[in-house]
This record gives C-alpha cells, sequence and structure tokens, in this order.
C-alpha cells in the first residue's frame, strides 16, 4: 500500500454474517413445473453477472432491488446440466446450489430437469446394480488412484455367474467419478439392463490419465505429452487395473467379453490403445475422440482390414456442433479406406454430457450379443439426440 493511502475499514460483524448466509431463503436453480428454470445468485456489489449453462450460450441475469440477480429460462428439456455463473469476468458456482459436476479444472453445478422414468439416466423403481469405489497404489505410474466399478443387479445373488466387462473411460479434465457423478452410467445400465435392451455387465471407470500433470500443467508442444499420456494409460490399464478385476470380480478373460469405450480423451485412448490391442479387447466405442492426431498409419500401424475377423463393433460417434467433429469425420474417412468395418453416428449437439449419455445409451446393447457386428457406413440416430 503506497504512503498515505486510506486503510479500508475492517468489514463489520454484521457484513461478515450477511455474506455467511448470502445464500439464505434463495432458491437456484427454481425448476417449475413447464420445465423452465429460474437461477438467482445474490450480489449486490456486481455490475455484471450471467449464467453459462452447458451447450447453451451466456445467458445475462437482472439485478433486483433487493440485490439478487436472476434469469428465467425457456422451457429445458428433460436432463441433466452442467452451469456455473460469471460476475463481472469472474467465473463462479452457484453458491445456493450443493449439486456440484465433478471436474478437475473448473468448478461448475448441476441442474436436472426431470423427465420420464423411461430417460435411461433417470431413476427407475427397477432393479439397482451398485458402484464399488476401490484404491490402489499404481506401480507402472507412480502413484495412489482410484476407480468405480459397477456390478449389475442380482451380481450377489448368483455366484455362479461370469460376466463380460466393459473399460468406460473419461475425459480430459474429469476424475474417475465422471461417469457415475454426471455421465449417470450406473443409472444407464440399470435401466437398460432391467428392460432387457443390454447384457448384464461389469463396468470398469478408472483414472484416465498417464501423466495426470498434463491436467495442470500447461505445456507449450502438446501433442508429445498426449501421446505419452495415453500410451502410459495403456500400460496402467493393462498391465494393473484389467489383472486386478479379474482376481477381484466374476468376469470372463476371453477377449471376446471384453470392451472399451470412452469419451473425449477416453475416446482417444480407446481408439489407440485398443485397436492396437485386440488379443484384449473386441468392442469398442468412441464418443467425441479427441486427441487422435497426425499420421493415422503411424498411431494405428498394426491395424489392417483382416482384422476385421477380431473387431466385433467399432462404433464412432461425435455431434455435428462438435469442435471435434471434423477431425472425427477425417479418423472415420481413414479407417473405412483401410477397408476397417465401422459405424459412424452422427447426432446434433455439442461436446456436453448431454451427447454423452446418449451415446452409452445407444452403445451399450449392441454389446456382447452374438449377432452385432460392425459393418460400414454412417448413419444419424435422431432417437439418441441431445437437446
Amino acid at each position: 500500500m503506497r504512503a498515505g493511502a486510506a486503510v479500508p475499514d475492517a468489514p463489520s460483524a454484521e457484513s461478515r454474517l450477511t455474506g455467511l448466509f448470502a445464500t439464505a431463503g434463495l432458491v437456484s436453480p427454481d425448476v417449475h413445473s413447464d420445465r423452465t428454470v429460474t437461477f438467482r445468485f445474490r450480489d449486490p456489489r456486481s455490475a455484471d453477472v450471467a449464467v453459462v449453462r452447458e451447450g447453451a450460450l451466456p445467458v445475462p441475469l437482472r439485478r433486483g432491488p433487493d440485490g439478487v440477480w436472476s434469469v428465467t429460462t425457456s422451457p429445458l428439456e428433460p436432463d441433466y446440466y452442467g452451469y456455473y455463473f460469471v460476475a463481472d469476468g469472474v467465473r463462479l458456482a452457484d453458491p445456493a446450489n450443493p449439486q456440484l459436476k465433478a471436474n478437475l479444472l473448473n468448478l461448475s453445478n448441476l441442474l436436472h430437469v426431470p423427465g420420464p422414468a423411461t430417460l435411461p439416466w433417470e431413476w427407475s423403481d427397477g432393479p439397482h446394480g451398485e458402484v464399488h469405489h476401490a484404491f490402489y497404489h499404481s506401480a507402472v505410474l507412480g502413484d495412489d488412484r482410484d476407480y468405480f466399478v459397477y456390478t449389475p443387479p442380482g451380481y450377489d445373488a448368483a455366484p455362479g455367474r461370469r460376466y463380460p466387462t466393459l473399460y468406460l473411460l473419461h475425459g480430459f479434465s474429469d476424475d474417475a467419478s465422471g461417469w457415475t457423478a454426471v455421465g449417470r452410467a450406473n443409472f444407464i445400465l440399470d435401466h437398460l439392463i432391467g428392460a432387457g435392451l443390454a447384457q448384464p455387465m461389469v463396468v470398469v471407470m478408472p483414472l484416465g490419465y498417464g501423466r495426470p500433470e498434463i491436467v495442470h500443467q500447461p505445456l507449450p508442444t502438446p501433442d508429445a505429452p498426449y501421446a505419452d499420456n495415453v500410451a502410459r494409460f495403456g500400460e496402467g490399464l493393462l498391465g494393473e487395473i484389467i489383472p486386478a478385476i479379474e482376481r477381484t470380480y466374476r468376469v470372463r478373460a476371453e477377449r471376446e467379453y471384453r470392451a472399451l469405450a470412452g469419451l473425449s480423451m477416453g475416446g482417444a485412448e480407446t481408439l489407440i490403445v485398443g485397436l492396437n490391442h485386440l488379443d484384449r479387447f473386441a468392442w469398442f466405442g468412441a464418443f467425441s475422440a479427441g486427441a487422435v492426431r497426425g499420421d493415422f498409419a503411424a498411431t494405428f500401424r498394426h491395424l489392417q482390414a483382416s482384422d476385421n475377423d477380431r473387431i466385433r463393433l467399432l462404433w464412432l460417434a461425435c455431434g455435428t456442433e462438435d469442435p471435434l467433429w471434423q477431425p472425427n469425420r477425417r479418423l472415420w474417412a481413414w479407417l473405412t479406406a483401410q477397408g476397417i468395418r465401422n459405424v459412424q453416428v452422427e447426432t446434433p449437439g455439442m461436446h456436453t454430457w448431454m451427447v454423452w449419455r446418449r451415446n452409452l445409451a445407444a452403445f451399450v446393447p449392441l454389446l456382447f450379443k452374438p449377432e452385432a457386428r460392425a459393418t460400414a457406413g454412417s448413419a444419424v440416430h435422431p432417437s439418441v439426440a441431445p437437446p
């Protein structure tokens, strides 16, 4: 502080209490019966406040005489949406909403616009599986980490049954809880299995970083660190996670009973690790795959048309408003030109969980069924299009 400058007054006890209870009596988000939503944010000192909802442009709020900013949306489609506030250029979570969206980089909240129980991510009264949370030390990666495991309804009641396994990978900046805490994967599996649309299966959701520091350390040349991140993650998946799962859970160990899928970074890991290890996996799903760069022939140097006999399903999806749509289409075109059978799924939507929940709900019913087989060509599936 410069000489002669006034020392600011210390906040009074009253102002401290006012700040402590800033959310008292404030409902945000307020979901109405017509599916409109009112966001509220108490901040009498800010000059500008907006709300940013996943998959939508920022919307300004208006300040009321009580210092509460608010805005009411048009009706929203039933789903779970991430959102946050921006007050005078500063990103903030909604202090009135305890529902947080898990992420390693940016704190935000979850908004639930309820829909009918027929939506696969909604709660239903049918049988439910269990989600287990495991911790271990990775000798391959040199750190302590975790993974989540979904066991299907009836798993404990059928001790003689062995199940196929889906290894389901999160995206960049997510953690291992992403697919359950935000993606609602366990509810989607419950719904599909309970309706007879999917085979009962064990789903393993590991921490997806081979080099965790890439999340927090900006690197001037990202290609090499990202490639190394995928390679090291693959070592941990193949050398530690799969053996641990097959020791602990009643799962089939044959490659025909292993699937690998993921979103964004996890989609890239699925393709690079999975298609280069066809001795370990037979079913693949990549949702909005990111970071598959450069020379495809070098990345997939072991892949050839004769491998179609070993690939039961190669399912590739991306939203048409996603910045990764064109890179994904180039990869799809290259795979098709090499004679690699694949299913290409394009839906409306951006790089959001609203797309990936629907991707998972469309992909899982295809797994571990004798009649499933990848076929060349592309398809648009309006039934799995996001709002």
